[in-house]
């Protein structure tokens, strides 16, 4: 019993080893960093102004993150000055994520969903909340779908636009 108690806690080290700190905020603030012109990575306005720009089109996680940081018109609050002005300093996503998170933790406890594996997935023995949620992931939805049936047929006929098969 004792023997089993140190790796129970390995594993769980390894366990929180593999997922990824703050990746959903992390990802966002690269992706529109990589938007910045050169000649304004040094201006906490104009970093801000790329990422309200790039968070307009954010979807699903990063919609939400946007909510979060205040970088969409809706936000309650914002805290883009906490967000853009390290950012101006060069300082890498991963620590202004990581300081973020003593503002608001909301932002670092979403996660990307796992991807579906499309090879081995049977549409027929999901539910139909789940497939909801795959139709609205790729930004679809199923106009007068009541039955299961028929969100999957939706699905199947939309899975060649959004799924690429590898070779």
């Amino acid at each position: 019993m004792l023997a089993s108690v140190p790796v129970l806690f390995l594993m769980v080290g390894y366990v929180l080893a593999q997922q990824k700190p703050c990746e959903v905020c992390v990802k966002v603030l690269t992706d529109a960093m990589a938007k910045v012109p050169d000649k304004d990575k040094s201006s906490p306005d104009s970093i801000a102004k790329v990422i309200r720009e790039h968070c307009k089109d954010a979807r699903n996680k990063d919609h939400k993150f946007c909510f979060y940081i205040g970088a969409l018109p809706e936000s309650a609050t914002s805290i883009m000055v906490d967000v853009s002005k390290p950012l101006s300093w060069s300082m890498p996503a991963e620590k202004v994520c990581e300081k973020l998170k003593s503002k608001d933790a909301q932002i670092c406890e979403l996660k990307y969903d796992k991807p579906l594996d499309w090879k081995n997935i049977d549409l027929k023995k999901m539910r139909v909340k789940e497939l909801k949620n795959i139709l609205n992931e790729w930004g679809e939805v199923c106009k007068g779908c009541t039955e299961k049936s028929e969100f999957v047929k939706r699905i199947e006929e939309l899975k060649p636009k959004y799924v690429k098969e590898e070779l």
